[in-house]
């Protein structure tokens, strides 16, 4: 014959629907909140790294403490800039230290006389020479009392600057691996004779 459902088996099946539902909703949420802590955790990492590295690219910099040449007749036939820490600069490692030379003679690109020649096409090389180092740190500037001189042999038609010229000027960019940059200007002076060494 007929079979009839009563109220109370009605209200079951609606609460068992009800409660498919929900946990599917539960479900649902918990999966996006999952999602949502991940991107927030990958957006803030990404952002603590692009921060520092921001920080680093205007902190991390040389600071020149002085320029001066070496001279040859009547020519300035190397150069020696020692330089420290900028203020709030972190560790800075010469090795990793790349130079564009802008004389008039042209462009050049310099690196540090350790570099494997295999792993660069820089045009010349540089090298350094503690002047003030605490803690022997060979080509590292880790202190702001640290000192380092780096110097530049220039020789005319040896893939190197040009040797300098009386009144001739020159604007060396010093960048560091972090991607700040140092830029230096400097001048020979109108007379050299009969001198030996000169500040620039």
């Amino acid at each position: 014959m007929f079979e009839f459902i009563t109220d109370e088996e009605e209200r079951g099946q609606v609460g068992i629907g009800t409660l498919i539902v929900f946990i599917a909703m539960v479900l649902v949420a918990a999966i996006a909140a999952g999602v949502l802590i991940n991107t927030a955790g990958f957006l803030q990492s990404k952002a603590q790294a692009t921060g520092e590295q921001s920080s680093a690219q205007v902190s991390d910099r040389l600071q020149a403490v002085s320029t001066t040449g070496e001279v040859s007749g009547d020519q300035v036939v190397k150069v020696n800039v020692i330089v420290s820490q900028a203020p709030g600069a972190g560790e800075i490692d010469l090795r990793n230290v790349s130079v564009n030379w802008i004389g008039p003679d042209g462009t050049y690109t310099i690196v540090h006389d350790k570099v494997d020649d295999s792993a660069t096409s820089a045009d010349s090389k540089f090298n350094v020479t503690e002047v003030k180092d605490a803690d022997n740190s060979a080509s590292v500037l880790n202190d702001a009392d640290d000192r380092l001189r780096m110097t530049f042999d220039l020789n005319s038609g040896d893939n190197k600057p040009d040797v300098l010229d009386e009144g001739e000027s020159v604007t060396i960019k010093i960048n560091t691996m972090s991607g700040s940059t140092t830029a230096i200007r400097f001048t020979v002076p109108e007379s050299l004779s009969g001198k030996s060494g000169v500040e620039l």
